[in-house]
């Protein structure tokens, strides 16, 4: 089992499926306060301090929204699509580019340290690119990961990421999200 630390612990096991999140820089309000209950005096769980975030991130009331830019989230899709299907980096199982995030269940072939740095390398230099900007971070640092249990919280798991931009009242299906697994092209 792999293990690193950054801000965030990371324990990947080898050959599980694992659950990815990464957020454009800035997206969340700097000082957020995520890690205490409303009384401020209780420790909350990882699992709670991802749901907040996630809120945060799904009301896109503060931060950039680069990844509504279609051109820029065609680039991050490609990125993804190209890591899995091409360099063969990881078993895709499902993704989802929302306007300020990217969500992704893969089974790895590599670190996930390395996917990551990829994948977010390519497409901040495209964006970037795209929006004249230069020498500036686009992604946050550091991405969530969440090494899955169990078959049911992989299927759990899939159906989130792909309903997320329904969550997030982008579209009414998951299949109308163009920047999704679960998108049907007409």
């Amino acid at each position: 089992m792999g293990y690193y630390r950054r801000c965030l612990p990371h324990w990947l096991p080898e050959e599980k499926a694992i659950f990815l999140t990464w957020r454009l820089c800035g997206s969340i309000p700097v000082g957020r306060r995520t890690s205490v209950s409303a009384y401020g005096d209780v420790k909350i769980s990882d699992g709670e301090k991802f749901k907040r975030t996630e809120r945060i991130l799904d009301r896109q009331r503060f931060g950039p929204v680069w990844l509504k830019n279609a051109l820029i989230a065609d680039i991050v899709v490609e990125s993804i699509l190209k890591a899995a299907d091409e360099l063969q980096h990881y078993r895709l199982h499902s993704y989802s580019v929302m306007p300020n995030h990217v969500h992704l269940l893969i089974t790895p072939n590599l670190s996930v340290r390395k996917i990551t740095r990829g994948i977010k390398g390519v497409t901040a230099h495209g964006a970037n690119e795209i929006l004249g900007r230069a020498g500036q971070p686009f992604w946050q640092d550091e991405s969530f990961d969440h090494w899955v249990r169990d078959e049911g919280q992989f299927w759990r798991l899939k159906r989130y990421i792909e309903r997320n931009p329904v969550k997030a009242r982008l579209v009414k299906k998951p299949e109308d999200w163009r920047w999704s697994s679960a998108w049907k092209a007409v």
